[in-house]
């Protein structure tokens, strides 16, 4: 996995975790499950490269 893909999926990662912070403080569940949800893609993205790795070596 490369670099730039790291960083992308835990900054992705850390927006949702920042998305769902706001959307506690401030009562919006709407915005509390994007940020969920947010975090969730980015863990599966950086499993699936993980995978990938997996079968180049």
């Amino acid at each position: 996995m490369g670099i730039a893909d790291k960083a992308k999926n835990k900054a992705d990662e850390l927006a949702g975790k920042a998305k769902e912070a706001t959307g506690r403080a401030t009562d919006d569940r709407d915005l509390e499950n994007e940020g969920r949800g947010q975090q969730t893609k980015s863990n599966l993205k950086d499993a699936g490269e993980k995978v990938k790795d997996a079968f180049r070596d």
